[in-house]
């Protein structure tokens, strides 16, 4: 889980801008259906304790952008528009009077509004605009022409260090005084914080067993992620969820719960699977005795990693109950962090894939950076970085496609990890592995089997297989699976008649030597096949 401050005015707005369009938003899907053919993200939903004390609107209600604006862009009731109008309807009915200031302030009011700050400019930026439109004019363009980012860097480089220099009456002492002096200066004045983004995004391979399985899996999964974000939000209600009240909010306040809107996303911005959730939490928080105050935001800070660790192990929790899966710790991609847990059987390969998209932004950035570097003799500014990271989204993104429906999405996903694992019998297998307990995956150079106490799988890589030396036993494997490989506790009487029953026919049969004693004991082997044309092979050991 991540945490961003939300500012007044229109910090809030990419969250509605990614979700459907006026029918979805208002209507919300009616259905099974609609869900899985509807173009755009689903519409976002009210969440949280606090909800109970706002009127009009429950949990789980479907979020529009008129809610949005009111209470996260000026901090007003959500319904703030809808009750105004309520009130005009009654004019003239039943000798109702016109309305008063106050009817209307009380309608629209929860608690003090926030201050928005439409046109402020800070000088720095204004002089830095200055220059660039002095520089387009000698150029013979018009003033407001874009210019090359290298450009504008130098320009505001010159610009900082004369602020500087007007300001402590000496030069920079080094590249990264110089850089947090621009810093200082392009801020404008501070909007209030209207509220706080938390996003809840499971390991990758939640995203990608997910995106893969059928849909009743995708659904069981979808569950156990909202119900984890759940039990992450209640930690945060019973443990970092407070206003303050009295001189300088001296006092610490309990309050009755979250207001806040949860808006769940499908995909990246490469289009790669990447379930997550972005909990928009509004900063308006009602106090026992009734009261709307500000959250204090110093112990929810606080709380970010804890509320992350509860999220991520209620998932896994969930998860382990109703599909069975495991968990290990695999090596994270960045060695600066620890281990990250994913799905056993998840081929990481997979994971790779399916973060194309992280992964070219990141390197390019990292270019951009160096480059502005050695040439500017400082490191960039916190908005030079963005704007840096703004160039290497731009510069590695994908032509645009139009808004897929979740089946187009769940095609397209299929494809590419049939692409990454080799066939469509192999995707199903795996999905297939996460369903079963108690498996654990041993890799002994090109040989791969997954083990079941005493039984096994086998898997044979093309690397393997197509060796001339190497032989498949029995008639020849379907690459690049081998054989699967289980033992037989029973008679071979019994083995035979459970053959039978199943509608198979023994393909060959005879003595070799097993996995048992490291290899050197002879067991009896009888080879099948499955309806899927794998080769199943049930060995019998004295």
């Amino acid at each position: 889980m991540s945490l961003h401050k939300l500012t007044a005015g229109s910090g809030y707005d990419y969250l509605t801008r990614q979700v459907a369009a006026m029918d979805a938003t208002d209507k919300g899907h009616t259905g099974l259906a609609s869900y899985y053919t509807e173009k755009g993200e689903t519409p976002g939903v009210w969440v949280g304790s606090g909800m109970e004390g706002l009127e009009g609107l429950d949990a789980g209600d479907i979020v529009t952008a008129d809610h949005m604006q009111s209470l996260f862009g000026s901090g007003h009731h959500p319904l703030a528009t809808q009750r105004t109008k309520d009130l005009n309807l009654r004019i003239g009915r039943d000798g109702v009077d016109r309305p008063t200031d106050a009817d209307y302030k009380t309608a629209r009011q929860l608690g003090t509004p926030y201050k928005v700050y439409e046109n402020d400019i800070s000088p720095f930026r204004i002089e830095v605009a200055k220059r660039i439109a002095a520089l387009n004019e000698a150029a013979g363009l018009p003033g407001d022409w874009p210019v090359p980012a290298a450009d504008r860097a130098k320009v505001r480089t010159e610009v900082g260090t004369e602020f500087f220099r007007a300001e402590h009456g000496r030069e920079p002492a080094d590249a990264r005084e110089l850089a947090a002096a621009i810093a200082k200066h392009s801020r404008p004045k501070t909007n209030a914080v209207a509220g706080y983004d938390l996003t809840f995004s499971p390991v990758k391979s939640v995203s990608v067993l997910w995106a893969i399985s059928d849909t009743k899996t995708a659904a069981v999964i979808e569950r156990a992620h909202r119900a984890a974000i759940k039990d992450a939000l209640g930690f945060i209600e019973s443990k970092a969820l407070f206003t303050r009240r009295g001189t300088n909010g001296v006092r610490q306040v309990d309050v009755r719960g979250l207001v806040a809107t949860a808006f769940t996303h499908r995909d990246s911005r490469a289009g790669d699977p990447d379930l997550h959730t972005h909990v928009a939490v509004a900063n308006k928080v009602q106090t026992l005795d009734g009261k709307w105050l500000a959250i204090d935001g110093r112990p929810l800070h606080k709380a970010v990693v804890s509320a992350s660790e509860t999220y991520n192990t209620a998932l896994e929790r969930h998860l382990v109950d109703v599909l069975g899966v495991r968990f290990e710790e695999r090596p994270n991609e960045d060695a600066r962090k620890r281990p990250v847990r994913e799905i056993v059987g998840v081929d990481p390969e997979l994971n790779r894939r399916f973060s194309k998209r992280r992964a070219s932004v990141e390197d390019r950035r990292k270019v951009l950076a160096a480059a502005f570097q050695a040439t500017h003799g400082r490191p960039p500014t916190p908005v030079e970085t963005i704007q840096l990271s703004q160039q290497a989204t731009l510069e590695t993104r994908e032509a645009k496609h139009e808004p897929r429906s979740l089946a187009e999405q769940r095609e397209t996903w299929s494809r590419e990890a049939i692409e990454v694992l080799g066939t469509p019998q192999r995707v199903e297998q795996m999905v297939e592995f996460y369903r079963a307990l108690g498996f654990t995956v041993s890799e002994v150079g090109q040989e791969i089997s997954v083990h079941f106490g005493d039984q096994k799988i086998n898997f044979h890589v093309p690397a393997r297989w197509q060796n001339e030396r190497f032989t498949l036993r029995a008639a020849e494997a379907i690459p690049p699976c081998g054989d699967f490989c289980w033992v037989w506790e029973g008679t071979q009487e019994a083995l035979r008649a459970v053959v039978q029953a199943a509608g198979a026919e023994i393909e060959a049969e005879g003595e070799r030597r097993g996995g048992r004693d490291g290899g050197s004991a002879i067991g009896q082997s009888v080879y099948i096949r499955d309806p899927d044309g794998n080769l199943l092979e049930f060995i019998s050991y004295p």
